[in-house]
């Protein structure tokens, strides 16, 4: 093991599990199965050195990585994951729709499609 402090991890944990329950578990079994460090270094510098940052609402931020994984438009698992994330903080589903009109006019329809894919598949799976 890298020797990641002990409460990094576990605050990287706890973010993962305020953006979907259950994660945690799910992810951590994912990366470890890859590499015994791969928690430690993925999911401590993504969600405890980053994410978890004071400067931008969390919020915010699954909005911007909405907008940024639809825009890359290679990564459909985490695009998935990210949508729920983002309506699990707060972000509507208007808010969304208005996300992948963005998309498309800075990323391109191609894009926008894909991430209204996700978003659907979001909506369906989101509580009333």
């Amino acid at each position: 093991m890298t020797g990641m402090p002990a409460g990094r991890r576990a605050a990287a944990l706890a973010l993962l599990e305020r953006l979907e329950a259950g994660a945690p578990d799910r992810v951590d079994a994912n990366l470890t199965d890859f590499d015994s460090d791969a928690t430690e270094i993925i999911l401590g510098f993504a969600f405890a050195d980053v994410v978890s940052r004071p400067g931008i609402d969390l919020k915010t931020r699954e909005m911007l990585t909405v907008a940024m994984l639809a825009s890359m438009g290679t990564a459909p698992g985490q695009l998935d994951f990210h949508m729920r994330a983002a309506m699990n903080t707060g972000v509507s589903r208007q808010e969304i729709v208005e996300i992948v009109y963005q998309v498309a006019v800075y990323a391109g329809v191609p894009a926008a499609m894909n991430a209204m894919t996700s978003a659907k598949k979001a909506f369906a799976e989101a509580p009333e």
